[in-house]
């Protein structure tokens, strides 16, 4: 008997997609043993009594996986690895997730993804770095968006991750090391603040930047934060496009934009879907 693992993020569509493939499972899968993982970090926004809300939503319990060597801990793989991010991907990911799932896994799972239909491109992406890894992604296949996984959620009386509720994409580490953008760091300086003097201090210890912005945009707009890294003795870091790293510590307050997420209004009385869009034909 193999196995369906629903890896669930405590994210919205991590969670649908549980939710769907346990629904599907009985004709899809029906001799595998359901598993919903979930990896523990210890830098996310932990909700107290989160996760039994969630278990009773998907009427299964949830395995709980993390990782020993750092701690389950972002801030442990900066220090010890000396790395934050780079082109490919956050350091963090690869040894807080990747290589937990890498070492649990087992030959033959089905793993579930909550890829939405707006990232098929994902999907393939995975496949193509590992190409043995059996996908299911229910909510591509039932043609489900971010703010279908919302709807759902509301719907059935779960309230949203308050990550979501303060604005922010996804509900990822608080300072997440994959993110680039002026207005997400700005974000982060006014809702965590120590956070944002964390990463600017990790940073400079290790000498690197990881928010971009337009270099003629900062000459033009920003020249104080030039000169400031010029007296600094800062050597500017520009890419192909134009777009310089700027370390935190020189990040200017009004930076960037950030568009808080939309979340909607309950979808069963704002937007109601026909239930058939919901389901997959037999």
């Amino acid at each position: 008997m193999g196995r369906l693992v629903c890896w669930y993020s405590h994210g919205a569509a991590s969670l649908i997609a549980a939710k769907k493939a346990l629904e599907l499972q009985p004709k899809l899968y029906p001799n595998y043993e359901i598993i919903v993982a979930c990896i523990y970090i210890e830098n996310e926004l932990h909700e107290p009594g989160r996760d039994s809300e969630v278990e009773k939503f998907l009427g299964h319990k949830i395995t709980y996986l993390r990782d020993e060597k750092y701690g389950a801990n972002v801030d442990e793989v900066i220090k010890k690895t000396k790395y934050m991010s780079g082109v490919a991907g956050a350091r963090c990911t690869k040894e807080l997730k990747k290589a937990v799932r890498l070492n649990w896994q087992m030959d033959g799972d089905v793993h579930v993804f909550g890829m939405t239909a707006e990232e098929e491109h994902r999907v393939n992406n995975l496949i193509d770095t590992e190409p043995d890894l059996e996908i299911f992604a229910p909510l591509i296949d039932l043609n489900l968006s971010k703010k279908d996984c919302f709807n759902i959620m509301l719907d059935a009386g779960l309230d949203l991750p308050k990550m979501y509720k303060l604005g922010y994409h996804n509900n990822n580490c608080i300072g997440c090391l994959k993110a680039g953008g002026a207005g997400y760091w700005n974000k982060i300086r006014a809702d965590f603040p120590d956070v944002f003097e964390r990463r600017s201090k990790q940073e400079e210890l290790l000498n690197v930047a990881i928010c971009k912005m337009s270099e003629k945009k900062i000459i033009r707009e920003y020249p104080q934060v030039i000169k400031e890294m010029e007296s600094d003795g800062y050597q500017r870091k520009v890419d192909s496009r134009g777009a310089m790293r700027i370390p935190l510590r020189y990040l200017p307050p009004d930076a960037g934009s950030h568009k808080d997420l939309d979340i909607g209004d309950c979808g069963f009385f704002c937007e109601i879907k026909d239930e058939n869009q919901y389901k997959l034909n037999f």
